[in-house]
């Protein structure tokens, strides 16, 4: 069976025999009903609305790669499908299993994190109603508030949101987001959820998390006390620089329906094959996400000790400001590194002359990539009281040998 309506809190997921119960909560979710196995993590993640095909076998679901849909009659329709912008059963796996891995009720796949992120927006708020956002956001969620949201009449603070006293006194009685992102991109800010999660709460506002960074894998927000997490699944995700995409997983059915409605009114969806795509990266989330981990912490440690870098920002560094709260919330501490150059020019030679560190944007992917924030992912910050620091090199740490990475970027620091 594959959904197209609300996945309930618990769901039985038929993969032949035995059935498999989903209970969305705790890190083991799954439980085979025959023996009261719990499975883990990549267990979810390789089964959660991806049982075998019932006709062929086949243990991959396959690429829906269709708009309409034969109904046995008027209204009567097979599965729940009518046409794909609603529902396509390729991407109800997906967002099923987005949902499982994330301890949500109700997953949605679109066609990027900043659709996703608009659909969100246009749900929750009205003019007139106020967001708090970090102060060292993604460009693009930024951009989003600032060219897109506010003209539309929604107020936004940039807040440091590591501040609890400063997040309280930004709330508003119109403030209906608290919108974080732990890591932060590109400085790798901090956030405590659960605490921020009860600061919302008390006055009434949703809490939002960006997952992007850390992954479901490493970081569990709606356990903590998030309402909504928002992936830019492009990243780790998806995993391979393949495909572009976003997703939103609610706690609350209700929430999660008027979500539902919002992405098929606005129709910001993600394709079959994409949706595809980027459920084959969820069933190596988990090992990939290890490789990234034990690669960045190697790089973190190699770069704090060149003389030419000023600063090692890595959530896994006892120096971190967010160690602590990282340490407390986080499985491991992510596969982003950025590091603050002597100059704008030291930073920039460094992004010119590595080799297996490809310059580029995007992250999260296999492939390791270096860049420049201030003129490239965060251009759009630039003026603005969210601009990065111009010293500023991020680094997206691959699963390559960590040595041949720890050479290159020796060499390229020279």
């Amino acid at each position: 069976m594959l959904w197209s309506t609300p996945v309930p809190k618990y769901v039985l997921i038929p993969a032949g025999e035995p059935l498999i119960l989903w209970e969305g909560s705790g890190l083991d979710s799954l439980v085979l009903m025959d023996n009261d196995v719990h499975l883990g993590f990549d267990s979810l993640a390789l089964h959660a609305g991806q049982e075998p095909d019932p006709t062929t076998g086949a243990v991959v679901p396959p690429i829906y790669q269709v708009s309409t849909y034969k109904q046995d009659g008027i209204g009567g329709l097979r599965g729940g499908y009518e046409y794909s912008r609603s529902a396509n059963p390729t991407r109800t796996a997906l967002e099923t299993c987005l949902a499982a891995v994330e301890s949500g009720t109700r997953g949605l796949a679109f066609a990027s994190g900043l659709a996703a992120e608009d659909a969100l927006l246009r749900t929750v708020c009205r003019p007139g109603d106020h967001v708090v956002i970090p102060n060292d956001a993604y460009g693009g969620t930024y951009r989003l508030f600032a060219k897109v949201a506010e003209p539309w009449g929604l107020a936004f603070d940039a807040i440091p949101l590591a501040d609890l006293d400063a997040v309280r006194a930004a709330i508003r009685p119109e403030t209906k987001i608290v919108w974080v992102e732990t890591p932060t991109n590109p400085l790798l800010g901090i956030a405590d959820i659960a605490a921020l999660a009860d600061a919302a709460h008390d006055a009434g506002a949703l809490l939002v998390v960006d997952n992007t960074f850390a992954s479901p894998y490493l970081q569990r927000p709606l356990e903590l006390g998030a309402d909504v997490v928002v992936h830019s699944t492009t990243k780790y995700i998806g995993g391979h620089s393949d495909v572009v995409g976003g997703a939103l997983v609610a706690a609350d059915a209700d929430l999660g329906e008027r979500l539902a409605f919002h992405q098929n009114a606005m129709g910001a969806v993600a394709g079959p094959f994409d949706a595809w795509l980027t459920l084959r990266g969820i069933k190596t989330l988990g090992v990939r996400m290890d490789r990234h981990c034990a690669n960045a912490e190697k790089i973190a440690e190699t770069l704090g000790r060149h003389p030419s870098v000023r600063q090692v920002l890595y959530p896994g560094l006892p120096s971190h400001p967010g160690h602590d709260v990282a340490a407390k919330q986080m499985r491991a501490f992510g596969g982003m590194v950025s590091v603050r150059m002597e100059s704008e020019e030291a930073a920039v030679r460094l992004c010119e002359r590595t080799k297996l560190f490809t310059l580029g944007e995007s992250l999260g992917g296999v492939e390791s990539l270096i860049e420049h924030p201030g003129r490239m992912t965060h251009a759009s910050a630039a003026g603005s009281p969210l601009e990065v620091p111009a010293d500023l090199v991020r680094l997206s740490v691959g699963i390559e040998d960590a040595d041949d990475l720890r050479r290159d970027l020796e060499r390229a620091l020279g």
